[in-house]
């Protein structure tokens, strides 16, 4: 069986799968007399064909590793952010699309930090969320509307997903 480690979570090594959503490195400016700090404009949120964005919260238990990764999801007609709300750490597990078959290949893993969100672009492939250690709990955006927008596909081979 094929070894997935996740590497560290960075805007450029995740740039091909959608946006990485991080104070670090963004654009900011103060509002409200110089209380706050506006972190501007960190992802690109897509619905596409008339859909809605919704606001909403998983909650997602933790896995026990290694995991073997046997499926994959996507959402065609919208983007899909997940930001933690504990600060904890997570994984993520995205595939490159096969242009043939358009069925997920070329998997990578990623550990975001638990400032660390992302928003995987409209049809990216994904594993369902990935919970680290304990009960965490993510803000999601993602789509709501007419149409199908969640594919499914068992890979071909299981891959093991192990912390390393």
């Amino acid at each position: 069986m094929r070894i997935l480690t996740p590497r560290p979570l960075t805007r450029t090594a995740f740039a091909r799968f959608g946006d990485v959503i991080e104070c670090d490195g963004a654009q900011h400016f103060p509002i409200n007399g110089g209380t706050t700090e506006r972190y501007h404009d960190l992802a690109n949120i897509n619905m596409r064909e008339g859909g809605r964005a919704i606001v909403s919260i998983f909650r997602g238990q933790p896995r026990s590793y290694p995991l073997a990764i046997s499926m994959m999801e996507r959402h065609p007609l919208g983007s899909q952010a997940f930001v933690p709300m504990q600060r904890t750490p997570y994984l993520i597990v995205v595939a490159e699309s096969d242009l043939v078959t358009r069925r997920p290949a070329a998997l990578h893993a990623f550990i975001a930090r638990g400032d660390q969100g992302v928003n995987y672009a409209a049809g990216t492939w994904h594993h369902p969320l990935l919970a680290l250690n304990v009960v965490s709990d993510f803000l999601v955006i993602d789509r709501r509307g007419e149409g199908r927008n969640c594919d499914e596909a068992m890979l071909d081979e299981p891959v093991q997903l192990t912390l390393g």
